[in-house]
């Protein structure tokens, strides 16, 4: 059975999606984007301070199902300029330690308020 997570510390699903969701052992972030929680706006003009943003609003879910980035097993890392790539990795290793989770990173023509970065995760108990 699927129990919906959903806590403050991150931005609320502003559609028809949830913050997360856990099945069993396991747990499916929908995509963060720099939002900050309380407010709603975007934080940052750059992919470092975006990427500092997107990674404390994946911890907060995290947290609300007892879990932290070490739970963490597959990212998907969204950016719209590829040649952001060692910024964006720089804020990712401070949060992400080994062993590292499985990770894909694509480029897009665009995401949701003009972020630079939105990164997703899978994670399990």
């Amino acid at each position: 059975m699927k129990r919906v997570i959903a806590t403050s510390e991150a931005p609320a699903a502003v559609g028809p999606y949830s913050q997360a969701i856990a099945v069993g052992d396991l747990l499916f972030c929908a995509g963060q984007i720099p939002l900050d929680p309380a407010t709603g706006d975007l934080v940052g003009t750059d992919v470092t301070a975006q990427t500092e943003r997107v990674c404390q609003n994946i911890a907060g879910v995290l947290k609300a199902n007892g879990f932290s980035f070490a739970n963490v097993v597959k990212t998907t890392v969204f950016l719209t300029d590829l040649a952001n790539f060692a910024a964006m990795n720089a804020v990712y290793s401070k949060y992400f330690t080994e062993p590292f989770p499985a990770r894909s990173t694509i480029q897009v023509a665009g995401l949701p308020r003009g972020s630079q970065v939105e990164i997703e995760v899978t994670a399990s108990a």
